[in-house]
């Protein structure tokens, strides 16, 4: 991976701790600019200086934000482009499952909203500043679960009829789709999208979770990627000159894999596309 990211800025959602906290600490590392998209106050300013503190690097910055609530995506970008001028990197990494469901300010489902909705309108919000510092990337962490992941659009909110997994996977489906049409949209732009698998993660992903399946996932924690190398994939996807003007592709362990089949239909994320604009617009 590149070494130097001296005079480059990246924002990294969710990196307070797991794999994005890593994220942006390497990143730090390597001389960037770092903006950290962090819900919890504590949390992220302790995360903030740890950064600093393990880096050396006094160019991490936070962005405190719920990015559950459209207005606070809204006014987290707002406040990005206040304050820099440029975005090399903006890495979607924030996300989660939930055993019941629950609903966000805005009255949707929270998984999908976390997972898709939010990195959608992000993007939206702070494309312009993408291009204006081309070459810049997108990074979106999706999951193998978008393999069993099925986009309905008679029932996106689970509202009819709700299973946690069966969100999860539809919602990170729906940001394999947003990656391969918006890197479409993106052609001669300068600028890169594409997703990623980071592994099954030994990590707190799991706190929306029932107390069954939070006692389920410690007991298998031991057989699962820890963090340092989960973060791996998508440093490459933020860093490595390997990958500088690919896009609209899916990686997993550094290496281009194929998605699920579902997730190369043009209709379907075209469909999906118009929908989200209208949800976020709404």
């Amino acid at each position: 991976m590149e070494s130097n990211m001296q005079g480059k800025v990246c924002l990294v959602t969710g990196s307070s701790s797991g794999i994005g906290k890593v994220t942006a600490r390497e990143l730090a590392r390597m001389g960037a600019t770092v903006v950290m998209v962090c819900r919890n106050r504590a949390k992220g300013k302790a995360a903030q200086e740890e950064i600093k503190a393990a880096t050396g690097n006094d160019r991490v910055d936070l962005i405190l934000a719920d990015l559950s609530s459209l207005a606070d995506v809204r006014r987290a970008a707002a406040e990005y482009t206040a304050g820099y001028p440029r975005l090399d990197v903006l890495i979607h990494n924030a996300g989660g499952v939930h055993s019941v469901r629950t609903v966000t300010p805005d009255g949707f489902e929270t998984t999908f909203v976390a997972n898709y909705l939010a990195p959608f309108l992000l993007t939206e919000q702070l494309l312009d500043t993408l291009k204006a510092s081309a070459p810049a990337r997108i990074v979106n962490v999706s999951s193998l679960a978008h393999q069993n992941g099925k986009i309905d659009f008679d029932d996106l909110q689970g509202e009819k009829r709700y299973n946690s997994w069966k969100a999860y996977g539809q919602a990170k489906l729906a940001l394999i789709l947003f990656t391969y049409e918006l890197a479409r949209r993106l052609e001669g732009s300068g600028v890169t999208v594409n997703a990623l698998h980071p592994g099954v993660i030994a990590s707190n992903f799991n706190q929306g979770l029932g107390t069954f399946y939070r006692f389920g996932w410690k007991l298998a924690s031991p057989f699962m990627t820890s963090v340092e190398r989960g973060a791996q994939t998508t440093l490459y996807l933020a860093t490595s000159p390997e990958v500088e003007g690919i896009s609209g592709k899916y990686f997993a362990n550094r290496k281009e894999q194929r998605s699920s089949r579902i997730s190369y239909d043009e209709t379907l994320r075209q469909r999906l596309w118009r929908v989200s604009e209208e949800l976020v617009n709404s």
